[in-house]
This record gives structure tokens, C-alpha cells and sequence, in this order.
């Protein structure tokens, strides 16, 4: 019944915003773009063994401790085996570069090779440069698809990627990531959909949106890293792994730790429970509201009538 109403609803919407309307000199080119994707969105086309986009954020290096006697033709000559090379920026005076490649596989084995590399006297150091692009989407409906997530951001800049975080078993976690080509982009979804409420689905469930927090994952940190002449180094290494016996000192530090640990752990399981609560609360609020709001006007379209 409630699945009518709605339906009815959504078509004297429809008849509503197909009337003639006053013309408006302040146009929003976003919701103009967002009238295109305002549903229903069933039949989106489904990406599969699409070649990935070239040159994008996340084929950008860094490359640090350069030697000042480098020359921007040299810095890009060192990149040339791995693949195609763009937007190349040399900073001598510091001693760092940054240069996009075709590919992210290509990248990648351009750093394996020349990370930690020796040029003029000096170990260079390459890792990925920081997407300036990238935002991290939380409260995502699960019926948000990849392809549904970059339909929907599009309407903000051209996205090179966006992709929902499922778990070990396939199953979405809330959360995606969607990564621009331009920053500007970035700042305007960032912007909008925190001064409004984006909503992807029929849900009323606003996406939260949030600069993307950069983490390696891949690489860790090496024992290269370390400043092996510092005080702090020296003292932490002078004693190796070990498991502490029972009853000593160290065990007892050791042991309160744990104890810390678990209890940290026990307050982040009641918190979430508590937040899955609400959740599931102001799920059934809105359904009730809906309900009630929907019938509303329908009243009040059948008095105007």
C-alpha cells in the first residue's frame, strides 16, 4: 500500500516539475546535470573489462632526495622505460619531483625500481604522491553499486574512479571512495554535499562526504627509514622481540596494556551498538513519515482537484 502511495506520489511530482517554469537567471549547472540521473536508475551500464583510465592521481609519483645538479630532461629520462610520462614538475632547489605515468601498473614498477635507487651520489626516494582529488563517501545505502557512485558524483566533475568497500565476503561495508581529475571537483562535492544532503537512493539517507585520508599500505615502513644515529632508535632497539615472564615486571606492564586494550574495545562494541540502534530507529521514523507525508498530499492534491 505504501509502495502505491509512493508511486503515486513520485508521478504527480513528475507532473508538477514538467509544468512551465519561470525562467531563472541563476542557473546551477549541478542540478542541471542532476536532473539527468534523477532515476530510476535500474539500467545503469555495468563496467566490466573496461581499459582503466590513463594518467589519473593515482599514477602520480614523488620522488624526493633528487640531487641538485638534475635537469627536468634527466628526471623525466629516469621514468621513460616504465611507460608514458605527463605533467612532470622538478623542484632542484628542494630536491623533489613529482610525474604522472600512463598507468598504474606502470608506475608502480617505476617505483619498485628507482625507489631507494643511487643517482649523482644520492638514494632517491619515490613513493605515490597524495590524491588531492580523493574523498571517502560514508552512510551509502547497500543497494549503491560502483557504477551508481560515479553516476551520481559525476554530476560534480569528471571521476576517474569510484568504487563502494565491500568486506572479505563481497558484502558493502557504507563506504566508498570516488577520486576526480581535478581538485576543484573534489572541493565542490566536498562542499555540497556538506552544506546539503546528497541522496543517492529512494532512502532518505544522505551521504557523508570527507577528504580521503592517504594511507600506505604497501610499502609499511622499511628499516632504510630509520635514522639508525638517533637516541630514540638506539634505546627502543637495544632489546628484541620476547614474551614476558609471568610474574615479572614486565609482564605486569605488559599485562595492563591488555587490559587497557580490551577495555577501549568494549566501549567501541557498545558504541556501535548503540549507533546500529539508532539507525535502525530513524529508519523507521522515516518509514512512518513517509507514509504519513505522502498520504498528506494526496489530500491536498484531491481538494485542489
Amino acid at each position: 500500500m505504501r509502495r502505491e502511495y509512493r508511486d503515486r506520489i513520485q508521478r504527480n511530482d513528475m507532473n508538477d516539475r514538467s509544468r512551465p517554469q519561470m525562467p531563472d537567471r541563476r542557473k546551477d549547472p549541478v542540478k542541471e546535470r542532476l536532473a539527468n540521473v534523477s532515476g530510476p536508475t535500474t539500467n545503469l551500464q555495468i563496467k566490466e573489462g573496461n581499459e582503466p583510465k590513463k594518467f589519473t592521481g593515482r599514477c602520480r609519483l614523488f620522488v624526493g632526495n633528487l640531487p641538485n645538479t638534475i635537469t627536468e630532461e634527466e628526471f623525466t629520462a629516469m621514468f621513460k622505460p616504465y611507460g608514458e610520462t605527463a605533467e612532470v614538475f622538478l623542484n632542484i632547489s628542494k630536491g623533489f619531483g613529482f610525474v604522472k605515468l600512463d598507468t598504474r601498473q606502470h608506475a608502480e614498477a617505476a617505483k619498485a625500481a628507482l625507489d631507494f635507487s643511487l643517482k649523482d651520489g644520492k638514494y632517491l626516494r619515490v613513493r605515490f604522491a597524495t590524491h588531492g582529488a580523493a574523498l571517502k563517501v560514508k552512510n551509502l545505502n547497500p543497494w549503491v553499486s560502483n557504477e551508481l557512485l560515479e553516476t551520481a558524483f559525476s554530476i560534480f566533475g569528471d571521476v576517474e574512479r569510484a568504487v563502494v568497500i565491500v568486506d572479505d565476503r563481497g558484502r558493502p561495508v557504507g563506504e566508498g571512495i570516488v577520486e576526480y581529475a581535478r581538485k576543484q571537483s573534489a572541493q565542490q562535492a566536498l562542499k555540497r554535499c556538506t552544506d546539503g544532503c546528497f541522496i543517492l537512493t529512494s532512502s532518505l539517507r544522505p551521504v557523508l562526504v570527507e577528504p580521503l585520508e592517504q594511507r600506505d599500505e604497501e610499502d609499511g615502513l622499511p628499516e632504510k627509514n630509520f635514522q639508525k644515529n638517533m637516541p630514540e632508535y638506539q634505546k627502543e632497539r637495544e632489546m628484541g622481540p620476547r614474551l614476558a615472564e609471568p610474574g615479572s615486571f614486565e609482564f605486569d606492564y605488559a599485562n595492563r596494556w591488555k587490559q587497557l586494550y580490551k577495555v577501549e574495545k568494549q566501549k567501541r562494541d557498545n558504541l556501535d551498538k548503540e549507533i546500529m540502534a539508532s539507525r535502525r530507529r530513524l529508519d523507521e521514523q522515516m518509514e512512518d513519515s513517509l507514509y504519513e507525508h505522502e498520504t498528506n498530499m494526496l489530500r491536498e492534491k484531491l481538494r485542489a482537484a
